[in-house]
C-alpha cells in the first residue's frame, strides 16, 4: 500500500490518497458481528469469522441451524439485520454490485430455465452477471469444457439428469470467474455415481478460487473439505482445519491386539489402565487418563509376560460424535 500525503496552505486540511495493489490485501470473505432476526427469533447471532486462505470450506450445521441464512446474506440473497460481509474488501450492504461480482452462488435449487438449451442458457446468465458481451462466446465455452458439458451444449436442459442439470448449475456460478463460490448441498437427490462426479469437479473448481460449501452431510466434508466453520443454534461454535475438527474430542482409549489373550483382569492391573474393554479375539479397547503412561507400561508388561502385542493406536472420535458434542454448544 503506498500512502502519499498532500499539504495544502491550510495546515489543517490533509488529503489522503491510497492506492491498493490488488484487492489480496483484503480476506477473501469476512463476516463482521453478523445477525439475522425472522420475526422476533435470531436465526444467526453475532457471527464473525474470515477467510484468507484458498481451500474448500465446509460450511456445517444441523438442520435450522442458521447455514442457509448465513450463506443467503453472504450471497446478499437476504439482507442481513445487524452486521456486514465483505467479498474481497467491498460490503455487501454498501456496495453490492462490486461484491456480487466476486461471488458465484449455487442455491439448493439450482435456478435453471429448463426450456432454454444449455448454450442459451448459460449465455443469458453470462448476461446476468456483467462479462463483457465479445467475451461471452469464450466465458460459455470455457464452462462448457470445465463442467463436461461440451456435447450437451445444444440440448434442451429439461432432458438432462440430474446429475448433469446440476453441472448446468455449478456451471452458471462460475461463468463470470469469481475469486468466491458457494454452494449450497450441491450432491442433494444425486445418485451415487453423479455425487462422486459433483465432488470431483468441486475439487477441479477449487483449484484456482475458495468454495464455500453448505452441507450437513460430514462424509461430503471429510471427502473434499480442508476447513470447516460449524454454526449452531445460530451461532458459530467452531472455526478450524478438518484435523482439528477431527481432534476436537481428546481421545481417551486405545485399540490393542495381544496373542496371548490375557484376561480382563490382569490387563486392569496395567499402571495407568482405567477401563478394559473385550472387543473379540485378541482386540481390547483400553480406557487411560495419561496417554504416554499408558502405552510405555502396555509395551513394558507385553514383553514381561510374553502376550505378544501386535497393534496398538489411539481411536479418535467419528466426525459424527465430534458433531453432536458440538450442536450441544450455545
Amino acid at each position: 500500500m503506498h500512502v502519499f500525503y498532500l499539504h495544502q496552505s491550510f495546515p489543517m486540511l490533509q488529503l489522503y490518497f491510497f492506492t491498493l495493489n490488488s484487492n489480496m490485501e483484503f480476506p477473501i470473505v469476512k463476516l463482521e458481528h453478523l445477525s439475522h432476526r425472522y420475526s422476533i427469533q435470531w436465526a444467526i447471532k453475532d457471527i464473525d469469522f474470515e477467510i484468507t486462505k484458498p481451500g474448500i470450506y465446509g460450511l456445517l450445521g444441523s438442520n435450522g441451524a442458521g447455514k442457509s441464512t448465513t450463506m443467503n446474506i453472504m450471497c446478499g440473497v437476504l439482507k442481513q439485520t445487524e452486521g456486514d460481509v465483505y467479498i474481497q474488501g467491498y460490503s455487501m450492504s454498501k456496495d453490492p454490485v462490486e461484491a456480487k461480482r466476486r461471488i458465484g452462488f449455487l442455491p439448493q435449487t439450482p435456478p435453471l430455465h429448463p426450456d432454454l438449451t444449455v448454450t442459451e442458457y448459460l449465455t443469458y446468465c453470462a448476461g446476468l452477471r456483467y462479462v463483457p458481451k465479445d467475451k461471452v462466446a469464450k466465458a460459455v465455452d470455457e464452462v462448457l469444457e470445465r463442467c463436461h458439458l461440451e456435447h450437451f451444449r445444444h440440448r434442451l436442459i429439461h432432458n438432462l439428469s440430474g446429475g448433469y442439470q446440476q453441472r448446468v448449475g455449478i456451471a452458471q456460478a462460475i461463468i463470470h470467474n469469481p475469486d468466491l463460490v458457494v454452494f449450497d448441498e450441491p450432491t442433494n437427490g444425486l445418485d451415487p455415481n453423479q455425487i462422486l462426479d459433483v465432488r470431483h469437479l468441486i475439487k477441479d473448481i477449487a483449484e484456482e478460487r475458495t468454495v464455500i460449501l453448505s452441507t450437513h452431510i460430514l462424509s461430503e466434508v471429510q471427502a473434499i473439505c480442508d476447513y470447516i466453520h460449524m454454526i449452531e443454534q445460530g451461532r458459530l461454535v467452531f472455526a478450524g482445519t478438518v484435523e482439528e475438527f477431527d481432534n476436537y474430542i481428546v481421545p481417551d482409549s486405545l485399540f490393542v491386539s495381544l496373542m496371548a489373550m490375557p484376561s480382563v483382569e490382569d490387563l486392569r492391573r496395567v499402571p495407568g489402565v482405567l477401563g478394559v474393554e473385550e472387543l473379540g479375539g485378541p482386540n481390547y479397547r483400553i480406557k487411560f487418563s495419561d496417554y504416554q503412561e499408558v502405552t510405555n507400561r502396555l509395551v513394558e508388561v507385553s514383553v514381561a509376560r510374553n502376550w505378544y502385542l501386535t497393534e496398538m493406536y489411539l481411536e479418535k472420535s467419528s466426525m459424527n460424535a465430534v458433531f453432536a458434542e458440538l450442536s450441544k454448544k450455545k
